[in-house]
C-alpha cells in the first residue's frame, strides 16, 4: 500500500484541533490514529490521507480545505523536497529533481514534467483510486504553484489548469489565488506554464548545498520500495474520464491500459473482479460525492455518469443505495440517508 509522511494528515488535523472537533472518530473512518498524526516518524497509507481531507472538508464544512490548507503552510515542512529545489539554478532544474524525489514524501502520487513549448507539471494516482478526489488533488496542484511563485519569487500565472474531479465553477478565491480558471472534468490533472518560466532564476540558489541534498534524495529513494498500481485503481483510473463521454466500455478502458479486452477480463477474474461489478461501485461511489455537492442539477451527475436519460441514473442509483437520488438530495447529506436504508435492511434481514 503506497504511503506518505503524512504531512497534508497532520495539517488537517491540526486546523480540525483549531476548530474543536474530535479527532478519534474521523480518522477511525479513515483508518488512521492519533498516533500516527502525533509522531512525525510515522508514514500513514496515502488513501488514508485522502480520505482523511474528504471526511474533514464535511465536517469543517469547507468545500475548498484542499486549497485553504495549501495556501496557508510553510513550504519549508514538505522537507528534503523543498530544500533540493529551492538550492537549485533555474526552476527547470527544481522541477525536474521535485518530480524525481516526489516519491520520498508520497508514493501515492506520481509526478511528471514536460518542458517543451509550455512547462506541463502532471500528476498521477499510484496504487490508489482517483475517483471523486478534489481536496487532495487540489492541495497539490496549488502547493507546486506556490512552490514555483516562491522559487523564483514572482507571482507565475498558470496558462491553464486542468483537473479530472467536478466542480460547477471555479470558485472566486481559488479563481483570485491561481490568476486563471481551473478545466474541470478534464482527462488529466496538470499545471501548464509558458515556456519561458522553465530558465527563471532561482534565489535561494545554492549549487554546493544542492549536490550535497541531491546525494541524500538518491540515498533517501534507495530505501523507498517503488509501488505498482492495483489492476482494480488502473481500471477506474481510466474509467473515470470516459464516463461523461459514454465510453467507459471494457473495450476502451482495456485499450487505455495497455491491454486487450480478453486479457483484461482474464486478469480481472484471476482477482474475482469483473469489468462490470467494478465499473456499478465506481459509477455509485461518484454518484454519492456528486450529489453531495449541492449546486449540480441531478441531470448533470446523470450525464457525468454516462447516463442520457435522468430515468436510467434513477433506476441505477436506487440499486445503489435502495434511495432515488432526489430523495437523496432532499436530505441535504447522504450519510444520514445510507444509515436509514440500512437499517431498513436490516429490518428486512438483508
Amino acid at each position: 500500500m503506497p504511503s506518505a509522511t503524512g504531512g497534508i494528515a497532520r495539517l488537517v488535523c491540526a486546523r480540525m484541533r483549531q476548530s474543536g472537533i474530535h479527532l478519534n472518530p474521523l480518522l477511525s473512518k479513515a483508518g488512521l490514529t492519533v498516533e500516527q498524526i502525533d509522531n512525525r516518524t510515522i508514514r500513514v497509507k496515502a488513501r488514508s490521507q485522502i480520505k482523511l481531507l474528504e471526511l474533514a472538508a464535511d465536517a469543517l464544512q469547507d468545500n475548498l480545505l484542499g486549497f485553504h490548507l495549501a495556501r496557508e503552510y510553510d513550504l519549508r515542512e514538505i522537507g528534503l523536497l523543498y530544500y533540493v529545489s529551492a538550492s537549485s539554478e533555474i526552476l527547470n532544474e527544481a522541477l525536474h529533481r521535485v518530480v524525481r524525489y516526489s516519491g520520498i514524501a508520497n508514493e501515492g502520487v506520481s509526478l511528471q514534467f514536460r518542458a517543451t513549448k509550455e512547462a506541463v507539471i502532471g500528476l498521477n494516482y499510484v496504487g490508489v483510486e482517483r475517483q471523486s478526489d478534489c481536496h487532495h488533488v487540489e492541495f497539490w496542484m496549488v502547493s507546486i504553484i506556490r512552490l514555483c511563485r516562491q522559487l523564483t519569487n514572482r507571482r507565475l500565472v498558470p496558462s491553464r489548469i486542468r483537473v479530472m474531479h467536478h466542480r460547477s465553477n471555479t470558485p472566486a478565491e481559488l479563481k483570485s489565488f491561481l490568476g486563471c480558471v481551473i478545466e474541470f472534468a478534464s482527462s488529466v490533472d496538470e499545471v501548464v506554464f509558458p515556456g519561458a518560466v522553465k530558465l527563471m532564476p532561482i534565489s535561494s540558489s545554492d549549487p554546493h548545498l544542492n549536490e550535497l541534498l541531491i546525494k541524500y534524495c538518491e540515498e533517501a529513494l534507495e530505501h523507498r520500495r517503488p509501488e505498482r498500481n492495483t489492476l482494480r485503481s488502473s481500471v477506474e483510473n481510466a474509467m473515470a474520464p470516459l464516463l461523461p463521454h459514454g465510453k467507459a466500455t471494457a473495450v476502451e478502458t482495456a485499450r487505455r491500459i495497455g491491454m486487450s479486452h480478453r486479457t483484461l477480463a482474464r486478469k480481472l477474474s484471476s482477482e474475482g473482479l469483473t469489468f462490470s461489478k467494478i465499473s456499478e461501485e465506481l459509477k455509485g461511489n461518484l454518484a454519492k460525492h456528486y450529489l453531495r455537492n449541492g449546486d449540480l442539477p441531478i441531470s448533470q451527475v446523470a450525464w457525468l455518469l454516462g447516463y442520457r436519460e435522468i430515468s436510467a441514473f434513477t433506476h441505477a442509483f436506487r440499486r445503489w443505495t435502495g434511495m432515488t437520488p432526489s430523495q437523496v438530495r432532499a436530505h441535504g447529506n447522504l450519510r444520514p440517508v445510507e444509515r436509514i436504508v440500512k437499517s431498513r435492511r436490516r429490518s428486512i434481514g438483508m
